[in-house]
């Protein structure tokens, strides 16, 4: 006698395969933050504060240490030294130091490099 009733095929899935696929409509959190960072309109604020954090690794250490403060201000860079013969030399290689900062971040976030 042949069974009329249908065979139930139970599938079951690991714990890791499970809770471990990401949804189609999720992102990563890197994603999410430079979502929310352009949403806000603060990606330039963002790469200001980047390239003020960066700045020892740009310059070096002697100079990074004679300086007192940085700032952006209408993409101008700003920057206080406690040197005044540094002061002078970096002012003479204003252009070269302009290169070193267009070498890592984007030409039009700063035009210009003040020295006082």
């Amino acid at each position: 006698m042949v069974s009329c009733q249908p065979k139930i095929v139970i599938q079951t899935m690991r714990y890791k395969d499970r809770f471990s696929q990401r949804k189609s409509d999720t992102s990563s959190l890197k994603e999410a933050i430079d979502a929310m960072i352009d949403k806000y309109k603060l990606r330039g604020k963002f790469e200001e504060k980047k390239l003020i954090n960066s700045w020892e690794t740009m310059m070096g250490k002697p100079i990074s240490r004679r300086t007192e403060k940085l700032f952006i201000k209408e993409k101008v860079l700003f920057v206080k030294l406690n040197s005044a013969p540094l002061r002078h030399e970096l002012t003479m290689a204003k252009t070269k130091v302009l290169e070193i900062i267009h070498r890592s971040f984007d030409k039009n976030m700063v035009t210009d490099v003040k020295f006082y």
